[in-house]
This record gives C-alpha cells, sequence and structure tokens, in this order.
C-alpha cells in the first residue's frame, strides 16, 4: 500500500468503508457489557454504530468516541446518525431506511431525499453553531473538536443547503465520476464493461461478496448509482459526496471540487453482503435470489428498529427528558437510552495518551485500513484491561493483489505486536477484520473515578 496509484480505485476520501458492519461490543474473545467506551479511527460511516447499538442490552451504557481524517467524512457521519435519529412520526422506517441508503452510496437523489438532505443540513448547520455556547445533543456531541473544526463543519454544512436549494450547483458529479473512471482505467476505458465484470466475477465474488449482482454492479460502476430502491428519478447530485483536493495544474496547486471516493469496491460491502437471515441468501440455479440491495435494505431497516425501541420521548411523567429535550438544538430526534457519540478533533490520536481522562479508557479501538499507519505504542496506553483492537483489512481493496492484501496482513500484525497487542482468532476467523487482545501489565490498577466496563462470556 505504499505506492498511491495502487490503490487509485479506492479514492483519497473514504465515504464508506470497506467491510460489513460489526456489533464492536461482541467482537473479541468475551462480550462486553456496562458502561462501554468504543474508539473509532477511521471508519467512514455509521455502520459500526448502528450494528452495535443493535446489540446492546437496557442495562448497557455506550459512549462511542469518533476520530475521522477529514471534516467532510466527519459531516457525513454527521448528517447519517441525523437520519438515522429521524422519529416514526416524521419518517416511517422503511422510508428512513431507503433514504438512508440513497445517501450514503448514490452519487445522485430522488427529490425527496434531496429535500431530507437540505433540512437535515441546515438543522445541523444550526445545531454545530448553538452548541458552541449551549448544552451538546444527548446523542450526537461536536463540542471537543477545535472552533476552526466546527467553523469548517458549519461551512460544508452551508454549502450543502446551497447546492441543495440551486439544484445541481456548477459542479456536475456525473462528468467528476466519469473523470475518475477513465483516470483509473486509462487506455482500458473503451472496454470497462470487461473491467467491470472482471473486477466483480475475480475479485468481490471470489472476496466474500457473491452476493452482489453483476446489473447492480455495473450500474453503479457507470454511474454512481448503488441503491435504487424505488422507480423514481434520480438527477439531483448528491452534494455530501463531493469534496474539494490538491491537485497540480501548470506548476500551481489549485483545489478541486469533485467526487474523490471509491469507485471500485463499492457501498455494498457495508450492509449487503452479510445478514443473519439466512433466507435472504438462497440461491436458485447457482445464482442469488436477492442482491445486495435488498440484503442492505433488510439489514439497515433492522437496524433502524433496534434504534427505535431504544429511542425516548419525553412524557409529563419524565421531567427529565422534558429538560434535555428543552436544552437540544435539534429538535424532533430520537434520544437512544444509554448512547452517545462523541466527534474528536482530527488530530486527536496522538494526543490521547497524554490525557488523564483517556488513559487505559477504551475498551474498543477500531482502525480502519486507511488508517492503519497510525497502530503504535500509544494505543496500549488507551487501552483498557481487557481491552481489544479491530483492524480493517485489506480484504476489499479491490486494487490490490493477492500478495499485498497478505502483505498488508502481515504488516498490521507486526504492528500491532509492537504496539503491544496480541493476536486473537475467534472459531469462526472474521477475514474482513483482525481483532488483537492488550497485553496488560499485571500489576496495572485502575485510577480512582474510572469507568470501566465488565466482561461476560
Amino acid at each position: 500500500m505504499s505506492s498511491a496509484r495502487s490503490v487509485e480505485g479506492a479514492g483519497s476520501v473514504t465515504w464508506w468503508g470497506f467491510s460489513p458492519a460489526r456489533d464492536l461490543m461482541a467482537t473479541g474473545p468475551v462480550k462486553q457489557h456496562g458502561e462501554v467506551h468504543i474508539l473509532l479511527v477511521g471508519s467512514s460511516d455509521p455502520r459500526h454504530i448502528l450494528k452495535t447499538i443493535a446489540g446492546l442490552k437496557d442495562t448497557d451504557r455506550l459512549h462511542i468516541w469518533v476520530i475521522e481524517n477529514s471534516m467532510e467524512v466527519i459531516a457525513r457521519q454527521l448528517l447519517l446518525l441525523y437520519l438515522s435519529l429521524a422519529p416514526e412520526e416524521n419518517t416511517s422506517i422503511h422510508k428512513k431506511a431507503e433514504m438512508f441508503l440513497e445517501v450514503l452510496g448514490n452519487s445522485e437523489l430522488r427529490s425527496e431525499t434531496w429535500e431530507a438532505v437540505r433540512e437535515a443540513a441546515a438543522r445541523l448547520c444550526d445545531y454545530v453553531t448553538d452548541c458552541q455556547e449551549t448544552d451538546p445533543h444527548p446523542c450526537l456531541d461536536t463540542t471537543l473538536l477545535k472552533f476552526r473544526e466546527r467553523d469548517e463543519l458549519v461551512r460544508i454544512f452551508r454549502m450543502w443547503v446551497k447546492l441543495c436549494t440551486e439544484g445541481s450547483g456548477s459542479v456536475s458529479i456525473t462528468r467528476a465520476w466519469d473523470a475518475r473512471v477513465r483516470q483509473h482505467l486509462g487506455t482500458r476505458y473503451d472496454a470497462r464493461r470487461g473491467c467491470f465484470d472482471w473486477d466483480l466475477a475475480m475479485k468481490l465474488h471470489q472476496r466474500g461478496g457473491g452476493v452482489i449482482s453483476k446489473q447492480q454492479y455495473f450500474e453503479w460502476r457507470s454511474q454512481g448509482l448503488a441503491f435504487q430502491m424505488r422507480e423514481g428519478i434520480y438527477q439531483t447530485t448528491n452534494t455530501t459526496l463531493l469534496s474539494k483536493r490538491i491537485l497540480t495544474h501548470k506548476g500551481d496547486k489549485v483545489a478541486v471540487t469533485g467526487y474523490w471516493g471509491d469507485i471500485v469496491s463499492s457501498p455494498y460491502l457495508c450492509f449487503g453482503v452479510e445478514t443473519p437471515d439466512q433466507s435472504l441468501l438462497k440461491t436458485q440455479n447457482g445464482a442469488h435470489v436477492k442482491t445486495a440491495q435488498d440484503i442492505s435494505f433488510a439489514n439497515v431497516q433492522a437496524l433502524f428498529q433496534s434504534l427505535s425501541s431504544r429511542g425516548q420521548r419525553p412524557t409529563s411523567s419524565q421531567q427529565e427528558a422534558e429538560e434535555t429535550l428543552a436544552n437540544t438544538p435539534t429538535p424532533g430526534l430520537l434520544l437512544p437510552s444509554g448512547v452517545s457519540v462523541t466527534f474528536l478533533p482530527l488530530d486527536s490520536l496522538s494526543r490521547l495518551p497524554d490525557k488523564k481522562t483517556f488513559s487505559h479508557f477504551f475498551h474498543c479501538i477500531y482502525l480502519s485500513a486507511s488508517m492503519a499507519h497510525q497502530l503504535g505504542p500509544s494505543l496500549q496506553q488507551i487501552c483498557s484491561p481487557g481491552g481489544v483492537l479491530v483492524v480493517e483489512l485489506a480484504r476489499f481493496l479491490l486494487d490490490l493483489s493477492a500478495d499485498q492484501e497478505r502483505g498488508f496482513l502481515e504488516t498490521v500484525v507486526r504492528g500491532a505486536k509492537a504496539a503491544g497487542f496480541d493476536p486473537w482468532t475467534p472459531a469462526d476467523p472474521d477475514p474482513t477484520h483482525a481483532i488483537f487482545t492488550i497485553q496488560t501489565p499485571p500489576n496495572l490498577n485502575l485510577q480512582e473515578g474510572q469507568t470501566a466496563g465488565t466482561m461476560s462470556t
């Protein structure tokens, strides 16, 4: 992975992850429960957050801390979480799941989804602005971001509102998408359908994505439309997938707005290649009956159902909940009991060990494949006794060869061992993630007042 060109198809901005959603409280030798702190580094989208919430018990308290490498990705995470927290009286779970998937993986949106994005961006803009002086939302907390980072969030949300209001604006994501495909394929562009077929049959299907259908994959590779949930018209640019990249033009560096994300692996990997419902994996005449889109929708709908069941509503007998809602600058959102998501500054990972609060604090640390270079001894200082480290592997980075994929795994294992973690292999190995347990010194004692999750088999 040392060559930037070797992973050009994955892009420079990770809008979605390259692995299926995982319940991080159940990942490792034992299931965690009680009050649990999880650190996500570069997860890109809220798939792990939603999956972990779905596995919570009523007595669990889940605190998720998020670090990303760009404010555009944080803005997208906030937007997708906002859509996830919409109450059923405003949007049905069925419709919410459709909108969520369209925003997650479509270059263009239906008008109804576009209106939802515009409204959510406006609300989030007000929230980020107001929360500098008022209490944060009980679930979504951006107060620990730096002032300039919150200012950047406001700029991004305002840009989304402006472009949504004006339509597609000056940037055509269709042209931006095609430009990325041309750049990636080069002289093979005229034979792109053959290239798409090879990537699907010889890479995605061989690596565990057999449920991804040829028709849907080709549609996504050609136009960026992964989830066409209804027979609507997809013609409004999904502005949340636009970002700036510094390029060199005639010796000068210029910021170019375009689509700089994945054009090879697909957003189907997040929710569409695994399911506990075996009926969705049935085959007939050697072909899958259901598609990755069908599985994605079923999984997301189930996650939203779980989220809704944990959602609270203030009533006349819930004075505390009423007071909380009164101080919330984003009215109308679900308030999942015992769940909070806090966004940390972009450069905070290296500084966490210096803060007493985070000493041996996190019960699970998750690193994406794009952030695996952050493996280091500092992770041991912020991981709690009995904690686990989960690292996303390069299985679905299709531009990497089999040898490069194995080399990535070996590099991760060496880095984790050097950082003070031991490999752990479950009975049913996970080919998309490497799991490690911390080498806890026997004389380590928690500091007074420090909370820690408990473990159960």
